[in-house]
């Protein structure tokens, strides 16, 4: 919610709002009310007789759908990064559905989403320029295991609304950890991965929807990064020089790519 807040405050006027506690869906709505439109995240998974679950993200002005299972949900609808369109046919079987936009996949280097852009309207493509990137999925909850007695929702007294984990890799990064609303937990990396120094070819190429995501930044961090890639965007700063002020790393993701040979 804070983050929200300093978005808002920002004058963001798409934001997109994704908890592990669902009763914060409707005072995520109540306070974009009037300021921005609001699209709420479903589950990156869902299961038979988890249909419930949609109706707590239904409230906003839209929804990302992260699965397949909810691709034809009578709703505004944008595609998230975990439909994984990385061409320009599933880009198109995906918009005949009636969504207004994909994510481009996480799969693709720079040069790979320059390629997409050209390859299909590039309208149809929202680019995530700013993550921290989601490693792993699954299903089993440390917050359950690691800080309470329980097993599951109904007997865990639910420490993910309370408490913060992390995973601890062996040279000292430590890589966050977020439940969603079916308890699933998701690792992400440790440090925020930024595509600036593309932003301008990737504007070239005709992209013009872009996203940043935002993981356990304060308020503070949230202004700062958004007017950074605000500026960014408008040519009034570098990517190095959003880069250094943000203290990013310029490797994975939309970037160079995932197989990136270091050193």
């Amino acid at each position: 919610m804070e983050q929200l807040a300093a978005a808002l405050e920002a004058g963001c006027a798409t934001v997109y709002a994704d908890f592990e506690d669902v009763r914060r869906f409707a005072d995520a709505v109540k306070l974009a009310r009037g300021r921005a439109e609001i699209f709420l995240a479903t589950p990156r998974v869902l299961k038979p007789g988890e249909q419930g679950l949609l109706k707590t993200v239904s409230q906003g002005e839209g929804v990302v759908i992260r699965n397949l299972g909810c691709v034809e949900w009578p709703v505004r609808r944008v595609g998230d990064y975990s439909l994984n369109v990385a061409n320009a046919l599933s880009a198109e079987l995906l918009i005949r559905t009636g969504l207004e936009r994909v994510t481009v996949s996480y799969d693709l280097n720079a040069e790979q989403v320059i390629a997409l852009l050209r390859s299909a309207p590039p309208e149809w493509f929202e680019v995530v320029i700013h993550q921290h990137l989601p490693m792993f999925h699954m299903e089993h909850c440390l917050f359950a295991a690691f800080l309470s007695g329980g097993t599951d929702s109904t007997n865990c007294g639910h420490p993910c609304e309370r408490h913060k984990v992390e995973l601890r890799d062996r040279v000292g990064a430590r890589h966050p950890v977020q439940a969603d609303v079916g308890c699933r937990n998701t690792v992400f990396h440790a440090r925020a991965q930024s595509g600036a120094e593309w932003a301008m070819r990737f504007m070239e190429a005709g992209a013009r929807t872009f996203r940043v995501e935002l993981l356990n930044e304060d308020a503070a961090q949230t202004r700062l990064t958004l007017d950074s890639y605000r500026a960014l965007l408008a040519g009034k700063l570098s990517g190095t020089e959003l880069a250094r002020r943000l203290k990013l790393v310029n490797q994975l993701g939309v970037t160079s790519g995932t197989l990136t040979v270091l050193g």
